[in-house]
């Protein structure tokens, strides 16, 4: 079968250890669904296995995808779910499990045109959602889901700034923090990610670190350091910052004195539980929002990574298997 296969890691040149290749059609195995992908999202994780980032070098050669979606062996339209953890491990919650692992960290994952996963990790695929908005959810919308609801806490009529509003988390937080009932304003450099992010359905988009109309009561924060400053001043007494990332980097001056006097909290946040997971589906299916989806084929998924690493994708990429 076809497979995106990382071969090897470069910290300077990610795309360097990219090989698409024929790789070993997985067989039946106890325990484990095998699903014929229909199509599979391209995420900046995959980039960092690339790179050697976070993924050991003897787990090299693995297949990359961290989620997709299609059609089981019995003939179920299903998605994937692209945490795989114990819940027992993780005091109830599969995602503060240790060991959890993400999709092609430590088994082959979404990017080929098979894919053996365990029984846990297959949804139900709602029959009003298309294989390529499906194949994009797992990671960023999940993501962004539990950031939101879960950790954050967000209730209708509140106030929310997604900082770097192009990107795959952050445009997803805007559309859900939308639907749900909240005011959202972003930020991001480019008028067009601008316009994107009033699109995706903010009520505001601003040049990083302008002022906003009003304080806020949640900031969706994966940029870091470029943004951080900003995130706290944006927040009202009493406000949240959820993080699920630091594009920019991890460091920033901590403003304690802010944080304490302010009374701010600072919740960090990774993927989603499966429940979490079935509960967006429901969302969209319910809400009719849907993932801004950009599909290429197979053969294009190197020009696909490249203008990930170049930052040059509103949204989501998700490649077609079936081209």
């Amino acid at each position: 079968m076809r497979a995106a296969v990382a071969v090897a890691q470069n910290p300077d040149d990610a795309l360097a250890g990219l090989e698409l290749k024929e790789w070993p059609e997985p067989g039946p195995r106890e325990g484990w669904t095998r699903v014929r992908v229909k199509a599979a999202s391209l995420n900046p994780h995959d980039t960092w296995t690339l790179r050697g980032v976070g993924h050991p070098a003897e787990r090299i050669p693995i297949v990359l995808g961290c989620d997709g979606a299609g059609v089981t062996d019995d003939g179920r339209e299903v998605v994937i779910h692209p945490v795989f953890g114990d819940a027992l491990r993780g005091d109830g919650d599969q995602t503060l499990d240790p060991q959890r692992a993400l999709l092609s960290e430590t088994m082959n994952g979404t990017l080929a045109d098979y894919l053996l996963v365990p029984d846990q990790m297959i949804v139900p695929k709602p029959g009003s959602l298309s294989f390529a908005e499906a194949a994009c959810l797992g990671v960023t919308w999940g993501t962004a889901y539990r950031m939101l609801f879960t950790r954050a806490g967000l209730r209708a009529g509140d106030r929310v700034l997604v900082q770097g509003a192009s990107g795959g988390v952050a445009s997803a937080a805007i559309a859900l923090a939308s639907a749900a009932g909240a005011r959202v304003y972003a930020t991001a450099r480019s008028e067009q990610k601008r316009a994107f992010a009033l699109e995706c359905g903010a009520v505001g988009a601003f040049e990083p670190g302008a002022r906003l109309p009003e304080r806020v009561d949640v900031v969706v924060e994966t940029v870091g350091e470029a943004t951080w400053a900003h995130s706290l001043r944006a927040l009202r007494p009493g406000g949240t910052v959820v993080i699920a990332g630091a594009t920019t980097g991890g460091m920033p001056p901590a403003e304690l004195q802010r944080i304490f006097y302010q009374q701010l909290s600072i919740v960090g946040s990774t993927g989603c539980t499966r429940t979490e997971f079935e509960s967006l589906l429901r969302l969209l299916d319910t809400t009719g929002v849907r993932p801004h989806v950009e599909e290429i084929g197979f053969t294009d998924i190197p020009n696909g990574f490249r203008r990930l690493l170049d930052g040059d994708v509103l949204g989501k990429i998700v490649v077609d298997l079936e081209r």
